[in-house]
This record gives C-alpha cells, structure tokens and sequence, in this order.
C-alpha cells in the first residue's frame, strides 16, 4: 500500500463520527429513520467525512489487509499495562471537535456499563459493556481510522450491497479478484464465522485480546458488534453455521447499549473505579498485552 497522506489516515474529525453516522442509520427504536435520499445527501457538509471514511474503508480492507494486520497486532508486543491503565490510554483519543457529547472515552464506556448493570445482566455481560471499544487503542499505534472503526464484514468473499456506501467496494481489489468477487469467496457453505476473517478493526483485535478469559456469549458480542449487515440485515446467512445463529442472539442483546447508551451526564468515575475493577480481577489476567 502506498504511503497515506494524514487526511487518508484520520478523515474523521473524531472516532465518534462514524458511531454518530451508525445512529442516524439505526435509530433508536420509535425513532424514525432518516430517508434514503437524506442520508444520501452528497451535498451536505457534515457528511463528507463520513463518506471520506467509507470510501477509504471500503478501498483498503481486503483479505490481503486483514491478514497482514493480524500477523503484525495478535504478536500483542506493542506494550503491557493493568487493564485500568489500558482503559485511560484509551482516553488520549478525546477530540474536542467531538459533535457528540464531551464525555471522554472511559466515561462513555462507563455508561455502556452501568446500563446493563441496572437491567440485571450477569457480571460478565457488564464488563463486557466496559471493555468493548479498548481495541480502539489501534489509533494510537498509528493505525488510520479506516482500519479502526467502521461496519465490519467478511473479507475474501463478496461485499454485500447492504454494507453502507456498497458504491465504494468498486475501488476495492479484491472485487475484480475471482478468488474473492464471488458470494462464498474462500469459504463454504455455513462454514462457521471462526473459519471468516472479518475486516480489521478494534472488534476482532479486541477479541482475540480476550478469547481465552470471557464466556462465549461476551466474546460473540465483542467480535460482532458492529457486523451491522449480519444482525440487522441478515446478509451472511450462507457463511454463519447454526451456533453462530443462536450465539448472534447475545450480539442482539447487546447492541440496544452500545448505541443508544450516550448521555450528558457523567458517571463518577472515582466511585465506579472499584467495582469494575473487581470485576476484571475476576474474568481478565493483571495486565493486558496490546
């Protein structure tokens, strides 16, 4: 890949851009839905980095990519800290451009928690909420955007037209490749998502960051949380096997907080810190390796 400019590595003026972008598609239930032509709207200015972003993320992410970044992040080298501390790091992130609110990352994560707390979910489901978007740290190892966030999808077959701005999948190599451009690609039929590589993002970093310490349900919810054309489209049926089908059902419970948990109000951080720290102590080793 050639070398990106510094616009091609952050189009977004804040990681959260592309989350704000998420909600306008997928409103809150009884919310109603913009428009195809409203979102669609080229025209308008405050969406022109988010198609910048697509554009790029449809553009880089191919099977070639997503291997390339596996081989380099899963050596988990880049350094050790105690989870809390990973979790502030995690905060350097903030962008005072920020549309949304001015809330910081941790803080934000914070309330993804303590709303599955206050419904009764299991403990597990909690630290889940907590720890769902430290992947995120990738922008902090130079990582652009592109390669961070964004709706996440199977690589080495084809792109489905349901993914946002499908238009842009035509710059991507891996659509003229005859190995990748067709509906099963390098895979079978309902051949199971761990035998998919996903595109590259803090979802599947994130996963295979905890694979070996979470219940299965949680690790479903980290990996696919932003599958957006599988659980809310349906349209990698073909490649999920009958276990990703009923697993997929936790990735469902889980969604409703992760996008519609944003508040104003701050949670105490000082006050949560110990619970959520008992609560990695209890499921996740000491340190995290990134």
């Amino acid at each position: 890949m050639k070398e990106l400019s510094k616009q091609e590595i952050s189009p977004l003026s804040s990681l959260d851009e592309w989350e704000d972008d998420v909600l306008k598609r997928y409103p809150e239930p009884g919310t109603p839905a913009k428009s195809k032509d409203e979102f669609r709207n080229y025209d308008s200015p405050e969406i022109e980095p988010v198609r910048e972003f697509y554009r790029l993320n449809h553009k880089y992410q191919t099977y070639g990519n997503v291997l390339a970044k596996k081989a380099n992040f899963l050596k988990f080298d880049k350094m050790e800290m105690p989870w809390w501390s990973a979790m502030e790091y995690l905060n350097t992130l903030i962008d005072d451009s920020d549309p949304d609110i001015s809330l910081d990352q941790l803080q934000h994560l914070l309330q993804t928690a303590e709303a599955i707390r206050a419904d009764g979910h299991p403990d597990w489901f909690v630290l889940t909420g907590f720890i769902h978007d430290l992947g995120k740290v990738l922008c902090l190892f130079g990582e652009p955007q592109w390669n961070v966030v964004g709706d996440s999808f199977p690589v080495g077959c084809q792109f489905s037209d349901k993914i946002v701005y499908p238009e842009f999948f035509a710059d991507n190599p891996d659509s003229t490749d005859e190995r990748y451009n067709t509906k099963y690609g390098v895979y079978t039929h309902q051949c199971g998502l761990d035998n998919v590589h996903m595109s590259w993002g803090h979802d599947e970093y994130l996963y295979h960051i905890t694979k070996d310490y979470l219940p299965e349900e949680a690790l479903y919810m980290i990996r696919y949380h932003s599958f957006y054309s599988q659980h809310r489209e349906h349209q990698y049926d073909h490649l999920l096997n009958a276990h990703d089908q009923e697993m997929f059902k936790w990735v469902d419970k889980f969604n409703p907080y992760d996008l519609y948990s944003k508040s104003p109000k701050p949670p105490v951080v000082s006050e949560l810190r110990p619970y959520y720290e008992d609560l990695i102590a209890k499921y996740l080793p000491a340190t995290v390796k990134l």
